[in-house]
């Protein structure tokens, strides 16, 4: 009897094994690995399938799309996308430049953008990530400021939630030290309303730049690291740091765009993060693909 045991006991482990092999989605969640798509690439389905194909090489999972207007193309464009199953991530921008007074608290002015919103989840998005959902950074400083964009992030998040829909916002980098009272950003304040935040921890926003050209991976370490220590080590959403392929203001060449780009991933690596996010304004990716197929080989 207890060799029958320890026969159906085996088969049982085995059996768990396999499917755990065969059928791995059940058992580990894909870290999240995009790039910012625009919207003159979504709708060229000959740039949009390259970028597919050679995302789908090296892993990377997610789209995050612009999006300011359907048409036919777009719309097709998407169902592209997802059919090769890639997250479409919408992208949406609700201040153009930072808003300002009057704008950030018209209620009138969120519906209008939530159009948009709409639009984007009807098309499939599976997240929403608004991007400018903060004030003009001429706007004079106080702690009221990011309250204020709080209650914008708060309606947003309510709207969602209630379509089972994620929200994902974009954050300066220096939000990753504490609160912003110009543009007013908050990370601590905006937790309890936020599924992802997306810290631009571009090494060429930093000062001196010059520095933080040659220093990419102590640029995005040192901001990550300070995000964590925010919230003591618990950070309570995701965080998908968005990170640069080049930097626009210290020329680099392409063999070093390469180690810029490898260097940034490490920080993100190493600061124990939920995934990133990589810009292009133009989605010239090559340098990128390149690292990340290194990466796999090694």
């Amino acid at each position: 009897m207890k060799s029958l045991t320890h026969k159906a006991s085996s088969f049982a482990f085995t059996i768990l094994v396999v499917l755990l092999v065969v059928f791995p989605i059940f058992s580990v969640q894909a870290r999240e690995q995009g790039i910012y798509i625009n919207e003159s690439t979504v709708n060229n389905t000959k740039d949009l399938q390259y970028l597919i194909d050679k995302s789908k090489e090296v892993g990377i999972n997610t789209f995050v799309i612009d999006f300011r207007y359907m048409s036919p193309r777009y719309q097709e464009n998407i169902e592209l996308v997802k059919k090769n199953g890639i997250k479409y991530v919408a992208r949406i921008v609700i201040f153009p430049d930072g808003g300002k007074g009057p704008q950030v608290s018209s209620v009138a002015y969120w519906e209008r953008r939530y159009q948009l919103v709409d639009q984007a989840i009807k098309l499939g998005a599976e997240e929403i990530q608004l991007d400018y959902i903060r004030y003009t950074s001429k706007q004079p400083p106080s702690s009221k400021n990011a309250q204020n964009i709080y209650k914008v992030i708060k309606w947003y998040k309510n709207k969602l939630a209630a379509r089972g829909i994620p929200l994902q916002i974009d954050v300066f980098g220096v939000t990753c030290f504490g609160d912003s009272i110009y543009i007013g950003q908050s990370l601590t304040l905006f937790a309890d309303s936020i599924d992802a935040a997306c810290p631009m921890v571009y090494p060429s926003h930093f000062e001196p730049y010059r520095k933080y050209a040659t220093m990419p991976y102590e640029a995005v370490h040192s901001r990550l690291t300070a995000l964590r220590k925010q919230f003591h080590g618990k950070i309570p959403f995701k965080v998908y740091p968005f990170i640069e392929t080049y930097n626009y203001r210290y020329p680099l060449s392409e063999q070093q765009k390469r180690d810029y780009i490898a260097k940034q991933l490490a920080a993100i690596d190493d600061s124990g993060m939920d995934g990133w996010y990589v810009w292009n304004i133009h989605n010239k990716y090559d340098n990128l693909f390149l690292v990340l197929k290194n990466r796999k080989a090694t």
